[in-house]
């Protein structure tokens, strides 16, 4: 039997984004939802998901918006109008080989998430990753702040085909969301075919429907929308029970 973890990311993104992700949850197949602790509209996501049987997790997100931790002692992870330094600078500095950050910093704004996060939801979260960003002190920060407080850290690196949640190798399905004539279905049914039998396989997902936050901060739009009609699709869960393919959550693992 083949074990599928369905994650959605990016509760509190936006309000479209977060309407677009309880959908998935009261009428779809996502089990597993990352919450964003610093966005102003997670508390709006959360809100959503209230009563709904959901495994939440921490989305560390260090490249939109405004730090959780004190804008003085993180410096190094702000713009100059003081809000978390782009993506595009993250790849941009990845491919040179270089990181622009300081640790240190990164350490303090992961653990101000952190408490945000247990501040929002009550409870510690199920699991522990980052947002979007390709950036050595992000793992770092990442496992320094996992360790100190004993949560289960999931270090799937882009590219990478396994990885390893709480000492436990998962197996990384292919992320194709961001591709232009991006098919939702046929992306999931590619991924069940290649799937591993011997550990847990997460394919990560971004539903969401779109507002005029999200259009004018993230390259990822139109196909937040396409993923949230096939998670919600009775066929693809029938089809999934036919390929006898059990669905799990983080607190499975």
């Amino acid at each position: 039997m083949v074990q599928f973890l369905l994650r959605a990311d990016d509760l509190g993104y936006s309000e479209a984004v977060n309407y677009g992700i309880a959908r998935t949850v009261e009428k779809g197949l996502i089990g597993s939802v990352g919450v964003m602790p610093n966005m102003p509209d997670a508390q709006h996501g959360l809100d959503l998901l209230k009563g709904m049987d959901v495994c939440l997790g921490q989305h560390t997100n260090i490249c939109i918006g405004r730090p959780c931790a004190d804008p003085s002692a993180v410096r190094s992870l702000l713009d100059e109008d003081g809000n978390l330094k782009s993506s595009r600078l993250y790849r941009e500095a990845w491919k040179k080989g270089e990181c622009f950050t300081v640790l240190e910093e990164m350490v303090l704004e992961i653990e101000a998430q952190y408490q945000r996060f247990v501040e929002l939801t009550g409870r510690e979260p199920a699991y522990f990753e980052g947002h979007a960003v390709l950036s050595r002190h992000l793992i770092e920060g990442l496992r320094i702040v996992a360790e100190r407080h004993n949560l289960k850290f999931n270090h799937m690196f882009p590219g990478d085909e396994t990885g390893d949640f709480g000492g436990t190798p998962v197996a990384a399905c292919e992320m194709k969301s961001m591709e232009q004539n991006y098919n939702p279905a046929q992306a999931l049914k590619e991924a069940v075919a290649k799937a591993r039998t011997d550990m847990p396989n997460i394919f990560v997902c971004h539903p969401g429907y779109l507002d005029e936050y999200l259009l004018n901060h993230s390259s990822l739009t139109v196909n937040r929308t396409k993923e949230v009609t096939m998670l919600c699709d009775p066929e693809i869960k029938k089809w999934l029970l036919e390929q006898n393919v059990q669905l799990i959550r983080y607190d499975d693992i």
